[in-house]
């Protein structure tokens, strides 16, 4: 996978460090039977996030005799008299926290759903507040993204492979105890016995871009019990990670394509009077920008990279667009700070070289473990002439291309390889995909439609990454009454943008 999903979260990657120093420590009791975490009492303490607790897991659900870690998780309790059980909820990645945005997404859910439901966020293994995985100092991640996420020469080439060698190096330096248990089959344990701790006989789930892979995991494993799920941005689990990455640079090419339209027909707009043009002048800041980075207010410089990250941000909500418009008219002048601001809310950054989260350690920790092996600098190289041959804007594809390059020689991988969903559950799912989606695009959420026998896909004919609770009251209203009643919408359903 190549960009990340939502931007919520709150924590120093010097803090993450000191947790992963501590979660390295031994087990103080280590369990010997699966049974021994199952039905633990879940003990509440008010918290920022609402309500916060905590519940053990095995480190290793190969070899229980490693001991435990210990994964956080908070709740926003029902209002109403009735109650219909606990919505767990993950809001993307992989490296997204879940405990501030429990909270977030009892805001947007409708009244009626927060009278009779708890709102579960968590941080799944590795992430943030629950044994939290190192890769990259602050310093070292900041560096990672503003270097040259399109070489293309010998020396370039070198420079990239040498700076990802180290992010695996990282994990295993910084976090050796945790680091080769950070996959998605191992978080989807981790949710049934979350479930056993809440006691609740099903698992209800709301799932946002990977958020739907960890629960199509939890689906395949524990197809009997499946709550009510609601899968929105969905991940194809057929595609390894050059297959994502490569329908990623056509969703992002095509949402680009679509802000540049919408741009062009607003007098607000300065960058032009067609797609066309406001294109050309993209590549031609980009191109540019290789050379000669633009000064910002920020201190650092906006590199190439940062500029497409800050322009590839703003294409996950239309909220955006507005302020990107006015970033790429300062660029153009040669004042870098608003795209520098929009690729800093991107990668949860706060400075130079301070972050509010791990999530860049952790994305790479999961996503490597989870994917076959990338290819070798050749391969990248190769995929990147491919994809940009007649990309819009080339340099989206080239970096598209070459994020996989930290999974090339990562110290390890699952050993399952991609394959479509398969599942014996008779619960009905909801499938949630939005026609422009740039991250996660539609055709992914009709593939996993059709694998899923019991699923409904449900569409956005829209633009950004995700539907619900994104101003949609057509989308909310009908995952709401899911979400009360568990009746699907009818098949084909869809909602104007």
């Amino acid at each position: 996978m190549t960009y990340l999903g939502d931007v919520k979260r709150r924590v120093i990657a010097i803090a993450a460090t000191l947790l992963v120093m501590a979660s390295s420590l031994p087990a103080s009791s280590a369990a010997t039977q699966l049974s021994d975490y199952q039905g633990q009492s879940l003990t509440w303490r008010d918290c920022a996030a609402g309500q916060c607790s905590s519940v053990r897991v095995p480190l290793d659900y190969a070899d229980l005799s490693k001991g435990d870690i210990t994964l956080a998780i908070s709740r926003v309790v029902h209002t109403g008299p009735s109650f219909q059980g606990s919505i767990v909820i993950n809001p993307g990645g992989p490296g997204e926290s879940g405990l501030d945005f429990a909270e977030y997404a009892a805001k947007f859910l409708a009244p009626s759903v927060a009278r009779e439901f708890d709102f579960i966020g968590l941080d799944p293994r590795g992430v943030q507040k629950s044994a939290p995985v190192t890769c990259m100092t602050p310093k070292q991640t900041a560096a990672w993204l503003s270097m040259d996420s399109s070489p293309d020469s010998p020396k370039e080439i070198a420079a990239v492979m040498r700076a990802a060698g180290r992010i695996s190096k990282g994990c295993l330096k910084f976090s050796p105890r945790i680091a080769p248990f950070v996959g998605t089959a191992s978080a989807a344990q981790d949710l049934d016995i979350l479930r056993s701790a809440l006691r609740e006989e099903r698992l209800n789930w709301l799932g946002f871009s990977y958020g739907t892979a960890l629960g199509t995991a939890y689906l395949e494993a524990f197809p009997d019990r499946v709550g009510r799920f609601v899968l929105d941005g969905a991940l194809n689990p057929a595609l390894d990670s050059m297959q994502i990455s490569e329908g990623q640079s056509r969703g992002f090419q095509r949402a680009f394509q679509n802000f540049a339209s919408d741009c062009s027909k607003r007098k607000i707009c300065t960058l032009g009077d067609s797609t066309a043009v406001i294109t050309a002048k993209i590549n031609a800041l980009l191109s540019g920008l290789e050379d000669r980075p633009l000064r910002t207010d920020q201190g650092p410089r906006l590199t190439q990279s940062l500029a497409t990250s800050g322009i590839l941000t703003a294409m996950y909500s239309t909220q955006l667009w507005e302020p990107l418009g006015n970033a790429i008219a300062e660029a153009l002048t040669g004042d870098g700070t608003g795209l520098l601001d929009l690729a800093w809310i991107g990668s949860q950054q706060t400075g130079p070289s301070t972050f509010t989260s791990n999530i860049h350690s952790a994305y790479y920790a999961i996503d490597c473990w989870d994917m076959p092996a990338a290819p070798d600098p050749a391969g990248l190289s190769q995929a990147a002439k491919r994809w940009s041959a007649k990309a819009p804007v080339p340099e989206f594809a080239k970096s598209m291309a070459w994020s996989n390059a930290p999974c090339t020689n990562w110290f390890a991988h699952d050993p399952k390889q991609p394959a479509a969903a398969a599942t014996t559950t008779k619960a009905p799912i909801l499938v949630i995909g939005t026609r422009f989606d740039p991250a996660t695009p539609y055709e992914w959420s009709q593939a996993l439609n059709s694998q899923l026998p019991t699923s409904v896909l449900l569409t956005y004919e829209g633009n950004g990454h995700t539907a619900y609770g994104s101003g949609s009251r057509c989308i909310d209203a009908q995952v709401d009454q899911y979400f009360l009643k568990g009746t699907l919408p009818a098949k084909g359903a869809s909602c104007p943008a």
